[in-house]
């Protein structure tokens, strides 16, 4: 899909690393002009690495100033805004259930994974609308679509997330403004390295992602071909989507029952 972003500015949260870094790269590959985002000073090295303009901004996703400062300095740099790929997201805490995890958790994994789109929606929309339209895409997962692909505080953002690209999909009828979500399965990123980092250890890499049909993790560069085909003219009729991108495990996601796991074990 060469040329595909031709004349297009892309905002990209989470671009330090991981979907967030290919994306950036695979929509620059395509001829945007990008702006990559997150709070992580490797977010520099990400954008001079892409080249031809790009720019790199180090902020919070889940603070309403810097994602506003995010889209205003991408009109500013670029002269326009077409696309924001509200990718950045944190896991909170890697295990636990509803009854060992803390409200502090679940409201900072809330802010990030949750308000941090909401905030991309309220801000980037008019903007991008103002423009002649374009694509927002949001980075849910498919925890978020049923129990058993991650803890509860982290299933219950991402959940949160494909509701409010659906809510947001009918609020912005006739702006010409599309809005969707994707849901990665098992990728290796920052969220999953010490998973990954463990397999490679024990000499068990080939386990990783037996549970769904595909038999293996995915990459960040395929979840980076998905995001390009949702926001490009390409998927022009796809508006108010949660798209898994996970090998095929949402289709049963299947867990391992175990002694203990009943109702009230954790009491």
């Amino acid at each position: 899909m060469s040329g595909v972003l031709s004349g297009k500015v892309a905002v990209v949260t989470g671009a330090a690393s991981g979907i967030g870094r290919a994306s950036a790269r695979r929509f620059a590959a395509a001829g945007a002009r990008v702006l990559a985002f997150d709070r992580a000073a490797a977010v520099d090295e990400v954008a001079a690495g892409i080249g031809d303009g790009a720019i790199a901004m180090e902020g919070d996703a889940g603070a309403e100033a810097d994602v506003a400062a995010a889209i205003e300095r991408a009109v500013d740099a670029f002269g326009r805004i077409d696309i924001f790929y509200a990718n950045a997201g944190i896991v909170g805490q890697a295990s636990g259930g509803i009854f060992d995890t803390t409200p502090e958790v679940w409201a900072e994994t809330l802010r990030v994974n949750l308000i941090g789109p909401f905030l991309t929606v309220k801000h980037a929309a008019p903007r991008i609308a103002g423009f002649g339209g374009g694509a927002i895409l949001c980075t849910a997962s498919v925890a978020g679509l049923r129990s058993g692909a991650g803890p509860a505080h982290y299933s219950a953002s991402k959940a949160g997330v494909i509701n409010l690209v659906q809510t947001a999909a009918q609020q912005l009828a006739g702006t010409g403004v599309r809005i969707n979500a994707i849901c990665p399965g098992l990728i290796e990123t920052g969220m999953t390295r010490a998973a990954y980092d463990h397999a490679r250890a024990a000499g068990k890499l080939d386990r990783i992602g037996q549970l769904n049909p595909l038999l293996r993790g995915g990459e960040p560069e395929e979840i980076a071909e998905v995001a390009l085909f949702l926001v490009s003219d390409a998927a022009s009729y796809v508006h108010g989507q949660a798209i898994a991108v996970d090998g095929g495990l949402s289709t049963s996601h299947p867990t391992v029952k175990r002694p203990g796991d009943q109702r009230g074990a954790a009491w």
